[in-house]
């Protein structure tokens, strides 16, 4: 039996201009996601994901034979997905699966999987280790995007993330701001498609150089960071850089126009989580609102 586990993620600067090659910080959680493989005499592939309540989400087999879709439970999609990327590890290690025998594969979610912490990376890096491939080409063959949360699975500090020369630079980074404990992650009660909101950031066509300067200077300056008004004049700053950049209006605006204190939105906008600086405990504003889910930094953060 083989056991592989990846982290979950959080981009806390550099959301969209990450894909231009701004300097961003981001931060492994301690939610992510493990892949166990059991060796089984028939020549298949029987695969089971598991959400974190321990249910049965899907459930499908395929064959070994250019992993063609046998059965699936309920969602094709899913299966078509899986087929995918099982392909694609084996266009980047031929020798994957070239075995006699079969596998029962079962993967087991320890976050909800609408929170957007890396449902897709986190099993993309799990394959990429079972399969001994390049999670990154994996990635690029499959879901696309930055690469960051593919870091971030890799990794178990926070570290910036930079698109240099179209290969990640990855410099693991000491960030345990004195203030955590005015700072909370509040889920927004949707799932929010980042392909979605990359397609429509690339379709605008901008000068982004301004904006990729000021947000490089922001991600350093919340590394040194040491007081929480000054931590929030940061994310206040970085939210109407990105506004401007996505021409969208930042999620405070929207519906936290009365919360004393900095909201900051984290990834795609306009869902998953946002990042809530207060500096006195936030949870009963936003369950006022309806927004339920409200984690505070240590209990988010892989420490």
């Amino acid at each position: 039996m083989e056991t592989y586990r990846s982290n979950g993620k959080l981009l806390l600067t550099g959301e969209y201009v990450v894909l231009d090659g701004a300097v961003s910080l981001a931060v492994p959680t301690q939610y992510g996601q493990s892949l166990v493989i059991k060796p089984i005499e028939a020549q298949h592939l029987y695969w089971k994901s598991f959400d974190n309540t321990g249910t049965l989400w899907f459930e499908g087999a395929f064959s070994f034979k250019n992993f063609e879709i046998i059965n699936q439970h309920q969602n094709e999609s899913i299966a078509q997905r899986l087929k995918d990327i099982l392909r694609a590890a084996r266009i980047l290690n031929p020798d994957f699966l070239n075995t006699p025998n079969g596998y029962e594969v079962e993967t087991q979610l320890d976050f909800p999987k609408n929170w957007g912490l890396g449902t897709s990376s986190t099993l993309i890096n799990n394959v990429a280790k079972w399969a001994n491939v390049n999670a990154f080409k994996l990635l690029e063959l499959t879901f696309g995007g930055s690469g960051y949360d593919i870091a971030c699975a890799q990794h178990n500090t926070a570290i910036t993330y930079q698109i240099f020369n179209k290969e990640p630079r990855i410099n693991p980074v000491a960030f345990n701001p004195i203030f955590k404990k005015h700072l909370y992650f509040v889920y927004l009660n949707k799932k929010q498609n980042s392909r979605d909101g990359i397609a429509h950031y690339k379709a605008l066509e901008q000068d982004l150089k301004p904006i990729i300067s000021k947000i490089n200077t922001i991600t350093e300056q919340m590394l040194v960071c040491s007081d929480v008004n000054t931590f929030e004049t940061l994310i206040e700053t970085h939210e109407q850089l990105i506004s401007k950049a996505i021409q969208q209006p930042t999620v405070k605006s929207l519906y936290f126009n009365d919360f004393k204190g900095a909201i900051k939105s984290l990834g795609a906008w306009g869902g998953d989580f946002i990042l809530a600086a207060s500096k006195t405990n936030p949870s009963l504003y936003f369950k006022n609102k309806g927004f339920n889910t409200v984690i505070a930094y240590n209990d988010m953060i892989l420490k």
